[in-house]
């Protein structure tokens, strides 16, 4: 399994980005993945779960302003991030779940990628 996260960087706030994480080792298709943070200082975060049928589900903090999906023909996870603000800025993590469904466990990491909000 290989999980390799890119698109961070440097934003103002306010401002959006779009991190991808391609997916190769196994059936993409058939697992549930998730995007999970890692502040300065913080514990990691859940940040945004989505299904292999296409089911999302998103923490508090994040609702509305980031939407997760995916794209089974390319192996590829995404993250659209819009109104970014400085709590925000974290390195930015995805996962593969042990099965189809949102609550399922992680059973892969990838290295990540730091998204800095900052003015």
């Amino acid at each position: 399994v290989q999980l390799v996260e890119s698109g961070g960087g440097l934003v103002q706030p306010g401002g959006s980005l779009r991190l991808s994480c391609a997916a190769s080792g196994f059936t993409f298709g058939r697992y549930a993945m998730r995007w999970v943070r890692q502040g300065p200082g913080k514990e990691r975060e859940l940040v945004a779960s989505i299904s292999v049928l296409g089911k999302t589900s998103y923490a508090d903090s994040v609702k509305g302003r980031f939407s997760i999906s995916r794209d089974n023909a390319k192996n590829t996870l995404y993250l659209q991030m819009n109104n970014l603000q400085p709590d925000d800025t974290a390195v930015y993590i995805c996962a593969k779940l042990g099965g189809s469904v949102l609550t399922d466990s992680p059973q892969a990491w990838g290295q990540g990628t730091q998204v800095t909000v900052s003015s």
